[in-house]
């Protein structure tokens, strides 16, 4: 059974997941129903958002960078499953796969993000989460995005290892940058 998690709360993947090994990290939203008279007129049915990784080290030094316009980890365990530029359809926008027995040591951290590539706000989007599930594609938790506004980035969560435990992390933080990279300061400065 999946938990609902609320911003800033952490729970230990490790032990909701007996031999953890894989995770997916599944992001969705839908675009925002326009109001008013000119909406239907003036606004587009689709929103290009972006999930991202930033593989991060204990002295919070990124390593590397998973988005899609680089859809593996240099270690080639950490794989993007692609760009969708709409939002539309039901489920998981997009999809980010995590081999954990195949992840550097080095590795502390991954940092859950999503962008707005084209410069599109938040104020536009709705219905926006993210969920992590094991590697038999069981959701273990999920965390109900309701952060719109004028921003174009969100730092979502924070996957932390401590020895051989994996913990998830919420964190909602809003920010600004149409790519991974430009938001990578707001996540190091939360962590």
């Amino acid at each position: 059974m999946s938990i609902n998690l609320s911003k800033n709360s952490t729970i230990s993947l490790t032990k909701e997941v007996e031999k953890l090994s894989k995770l997916t990290v599944g992001l969705g939203w839908d675009v925002a129903k326009s109001k008013g008279f000119f909406a239907s007129i003036f606004s587009s049915n689709s929103i290009d958002l972006d999930a991202s990784c930033l593989l991060i080290d204990e002295r919070h030094d990124v390593l590397d960078s998973v988005w899609f316009g680089q859809l593996k980890s240099k270690c080639q365990s950490v794989i993007h499953q692609g760009d969708n530029l709409t939002g539309e359809g039901e489920g998981d926008d997009e999809q980010v796969c995590i081999d954990l027995n195949k992840l550097p040591s080095s590795v502390k951290y991954i940092a859950v993000t999503v962008n707005s590539f084209r410069g599109q706000t938040f104020d536009r989007v709705e219905n926006a989460f993210c969920r992590v599930l094991d590697q038999s594609s069981r959701e273990i938790c999920r965390f109900t995005l309701n952060e719109q506004g004028s921003h174009t980035g969100i730092f979502i969560g924070l996957l932390s290892r401590e020895g051989k435990e994996w913990n998830f992390s919420t964190k909602g933080i809003t920010t600004n940058g149409n790519s991974v990279n430009k938001i990578a300061n707001t996540v190091i400065q939360n962590i």
